[in-house]
């Protein structure tokens, strides 16, 4: 099969012909692929920032935001059949240990991550678990829907965590309308009744964030943030959401966020810096966010059943894999970028 591999780090991906995998264990199931997302985790993969914590020996395939049609199965599974159409949770599971007795997927002690730490869906085939699959109509169109497993997933786990402190009167602030932030808005609309700002550099991401749902939208301009300020009596506001996490996002976010208030990290790249005695005396509490459960997902897709959710995509075939992630890095997308195989 053909597959977007990474040879070396700070260098393009490159096309090559691999094995496909193979159903082998019991609940083994094997995805052809109709469409992979791209994040910009892939990005700092590439970068070499995740070279530590994943483990992996190069070259290696990314991907891992991926839906498709079930290929093959193990001789165990019986919740999908060759066939199915699914999107598939990015996170493989044990079901065993505490953390998954409680649901809480993304934090198994035996799990694996398509992506990265092993080969992902930049390619024809992926293989990964009965337990990360979630079947869906057949009407779904996998590159309708593929971002959903990670940038979705995200946003979702991401606000659901919010719900307790975006009460009626509250407001928050979502820092960034890119391919997160367009989902998170709208997950914000569908499950809060907080006041959302929106603040993007972009004038086509504020405009796509007030058509999705924001109630204010502010230019990142040098000012945005004594406008925030003023939009909120000089307080700030209760939560920033921040689907940047670099560039200066986090700077503004903590200049944002009121006293008392709730800071969620979801975009990475840059260090918070603030003195301890900010975090205590203006008792800020920082929350990370780590994609999000199964049942997240499950969430997820039925808000997008319900036409609550949709996806803003710009669609590549897999040999313009490159293409796409300079167009990430160059902030050229709208949305989310989605690579498809010649056969998705």
């Amino acid at each position: 099969m053909k597959a977007a591999r990474l040879h070396a780090y700070h260098e393009p991906l490159k096309l090559d012909q691999v094995d496909e995998p193979k159903a082998l264990g019991p609940l083994d199931v094997v995805v052809r692929i109709g469409a992979a997302g791209l994040c910009r985790t892939d990005l700092h993969i590439q970068e070499g920032q995740w070279a530590e914590k994943s483990g992996v020996q190069l070259p290696y395939t990314p991907g891992h935001e991926n839906a498709g049609w079930v290929h093959e199965i193990g001789s165990a599974v019986t919740n999908v059949e060759r066939g199915d159409t699914v999107i598939v949770h990015p996170f493989i599971t044990c079901g065993l240990c505490g953390p998954c007795r409680r649901g809480d997927d993304m934090h198994c002690v035996n799990g694996s991550f398509p992506g990265i730490d092993r080969d992902g869906g930049f390619a024809d085939f992926l293989l990964t678990s009965a337990r990360s699959v979630v079947k869906l109509g057949p009407a779904l169109e996998p590159k309708d829907i593929a971002a959903l497993a990670d940038a979705g997933l995200t946003a979702i786990h991401a606000v659901k965590r919010a719900i307790p402190v975006l009460t009626a009167g509250t407001t928050a602030v979502v820092i960034g309308a890119g391919g997160l932030g367009h989902i998170g808005i709208q997950c914000l609309k569908a499950m809060t009744p907080a006041e959302i700002v929106v603040i993007d550099p972009s004038e086509k991401a504020l405009t796509l964030a007030g058509e999705l749902g924001a109630d204010h939208t502010v230019k990142v301009d040098g000012s945005h943030v004594d406008t925030v300020k003023e939009m909120t009596d000089g307080f700030g506001a209760e939560a920033i959401i921040d689907f940047v996490g670099e560039r200066g996002a986090i700077e503004d976010g903590i200049a944002m966020v009121r006293d008392g208030g709730f800071y969620y990290v979801i975009g990475y790249g840059e260090n918070i810096n603030i003195p301890t005695i900010d975090v205590i005396s203006r008792e800020i509490s920082f929350i990370g966010n780590l994609v999000g459960t199964y049942a997240d997902l499950e969430e997820l897709m039925t808000l997008t059943a319900q036409g609550q959710v949709s996806l803003h995509t710009t669609t590549y075939p897999l040999d313009a894999i490159n293409d796409a992630m300079a167009d990430l890095n160059g902030g050229r997308l709208q949305g989310r970028g989605i690579l498809v195989p010649a056969g998705g």
